[in-house]
């Protein structure tokens, strides 16, 4: 069972009312996964490789639908679109933890600490040259 935890509900503001235009909406998020044991996969067409067990932290965005898009994430029954969702159809890996944020997607990502092991992934459509949106914090996470 997947564990959310969120910095910040995004559930709406009520019936008939508007959100504060003047607050920042999160829109950018970072999946914390726990990967218990190695992981060989094929990611569509960036190929096959192997994840090692431990922590990984994905940054991704939404312009609309984050939850929704987060519940996807979450979900265990799912068509595999995104790289993310290659490795997440693993056995051995759990989110644990759910964050969100108003940064940039690039930008956050760039902040992350971690490192990249397979480039290209989550970000085919990344036109800040990040290079990957997955980074492996190591077995210690």
């Amino acid at each position: 069972m997947h564990t959310l935890t969120a910095s910040r509900s995004l559930s709406g503001t009520g019936k008939g009312t508007r959100p504060d235009m003047t607050e920042a909406r999160p829109c950018t998020y970072q999946l914390h996964i726990r990967l218990a044991s190695d992981c060989e996969l094929v990611i569509g067409r960036l190929g096959t490789f192997r994840f090692p067990a431990g922590h990984y932290l994905y940054t991704g965005s939404a312009k609309r639908h984050m939850e929704t898009r987060i519940r996807r994430h979450l979900s265990q029954e799912k068509r595999l679109r995104w790289h993310i969702d290659y490795l997440l159809a693993c056995s051995a890996a759990e989110v644990v933890a759910v964050r969100h944020f108003t940064a940039s997607e690039c930008g956050l990502n760039r902040r992350t600490s971690g490192e990249v092991l397979i480039p290209g992934f989550g970000a085919s459509d990344c036109r800040r040259g990040c290079g990957s949106h997955l980074k492996y914090l190591g077995t210690s996470g």
